[in-house]
């Protein structure tokens, strides 16, 4: 294949070879003493969800692998490396999708005694980006997370891009000799990149500005990947937002007024869904498409209330609105989604638990269950006024302080000797409930 003809990045014959997509095969290590350690199966399910969200792949097999200590030469001991080589061998695995870190040094001896192509998770993760980008914001930041990503492993360790389809194209010629001339070209190209995205973060700030004029709240969709917001925003909105069960199927915001039950009429946005161990880069370099987050009116979070990790899943994306800046003020509704996939017992047990509380809904997007009240609700958040009070709590009355925060009432809140002094912004129904606690 001619340089010409070499696929680019984000093309749907990115890891395909003449007629046919790769042999790939997905690794789940599983350390079994590392902190914070999930359950492996649904790990690697994610991961092979993963593997399905980019194009050319073919999944022929899949597996966790236990571990009792990291290899710092090839992740796995010996005896496994071995073993994985003859399962390989026999089933003509051409590409190993290994789902967590992979330091370039593991990657180049993984690559060598597999002979294969090797890529860990956030490779994975800036591929199916950079294959799911689609304006100029969001393929510039996805080049820039990838710079960043690569600068730090100048071991050569994105060779087998270069090889099968011209990687990103950001680093020279092969060898640790390399290293400084790869450094200075990146570090040019991430400068060409940030004066480009300058000129575009310029333009949306102008459309925001004009935004800010029309007296349409803002109402923003998040929630880890593949929890069912797009299916939501398309019920919401009539939109046709692509809404398919494959990990990050909406990559850049997609906006659309919403008329509500009350006649209100807001801004819905759509946005990138979160995932654990995110790409640092990723997270930093999309902070701009996560924008319309921090100046939502009201945030939605999204839970697919099916999956077996939906706790774990929500604690990802709250940490991530953190490290975003989203703040506690901004009132924030929590929907469980995907009633339609629970039992009979769980699905009258989650009515009820939702009932019961103020910011939480029980709902099917894809079947229509229980919009109804969310709507209503939403309609709620904005129609009803509000008054400002300062509310003085003794130190022995946390679960009252904790709801007033999970209702994202608290405007300021300082601390004295009798307890915390809170300036508080509510709705009569909010202060209602609150006396009731």
């Amino acid at each position: 294949m001619g340089e010409e003809e070499t696929p680019q990045v984000g093309s749907p014959a990115a890891f395909e070879t003449a007629a046919r997509p790769t042999r790939t095969w997905v690794i789940h290590p599983d350390l079994k003493h590392e902190p914070g350690r999930r359950l492996p199966e649904p790990g690697l399910a994610e991961a092979v969800s993963l593997a399905a969200a980019l194009p050319g792949l073919d999944v022929l097999g899949s597996e966790v692998v236990r571990l009792g200590r990291l290899h710092p030469g090839t992740l796995f001991g010996s005896g496994k490396v071995q073993e994985l080589k003859e399962r390989l061998l026999a089933a003509g695995i051409e590409l190993v999708l290994i789902d967590g870190p992979v330091s370039p040094i593991q990657q180049r001896n993984l690559e060598r005694d597999w002979g294969v192509k090797l890529l860990d998770r956030t490779s994975l993760i800036l591929e199916i980006f950079a294959d799911r980008a689609r304006t100029r914001e969001g393929v510039l930041q996805v080049e820039l997370a990838a710079l960043s990503y690569q600068r730090t492993r100048l071991v050569r360790a994105w060779t087998h891009l270069e090889r099968q389809r011209g990687g990103f194209g950001f680093v020279g010629g092969p060898g640790e000799t390399q290293k400084e001339a790869d450094r200075r070209a990146i570090d040019e190209q991430v400068i060409r990149i940030r004066r480009q995205l300058e000129k575009v973060v310029r333009t949306r700030e102008l459309h925001r500005s004009a935004r800010r004029k029309v007296p349409f709240p803002i109402v923003a969709l998040v929630g880890y990947t593949n929890a069912g917001k797009s299916t939501l925003f398309n019920r919401a909105t009539g939109a046709e937002v692509l809404a398919k069960d494959m990990l990050f199927a909406t990559l850049d915001p997609t906006m659309r007024g919403v008329l509500l039950p009350s006649g209100r009429k807001v801004i819905l946005s759509d946005t990138v869904g979160f995932i654990s161990d995110l790409p640092t880069q990723l997270v930093a370099a999309f902070r701009a498409t996560l924008e319309e987050v921090l100046e939502a009116d009201l945030i939605v979070h999204v839970r697919d209330i099916s999956h077996p990790e939906s706790v774990e899943q929500a604690a990802d994306v709250s940490e991530i609105l953190a490290g975003l800046g989203v703040k506690g003020e901004t009132p924030m509704f929590e929907i469980w989604n995907k009633l339609d996939l629970v039992d009979a017992t769980t699905h009258e047990g989650l009515l009820a638990q939702a009932r019961a509380r103020e910011s939480v809904f029980a709902v099917s997007a894809l079947t229509g269950e229980g919009m109804e009240r969310l709507f209503e609700a939403i309609s709620h958040c904005f129609d009803e006024e509000k008054s400002g009070r300062l509310i003085v709590l003794p130190f022995h009355e946390g679960r009252r302080r904790a709801w007033l925060h999970s209702e994202g009432v608290v405007q300021d809140e300082t601390e004295d000797k009798d307890g915390w002094h809170l300036r508080i912004l509510w709705t009569a129904r909010q202060e209602s409930h609150w006396r009731s606690l």
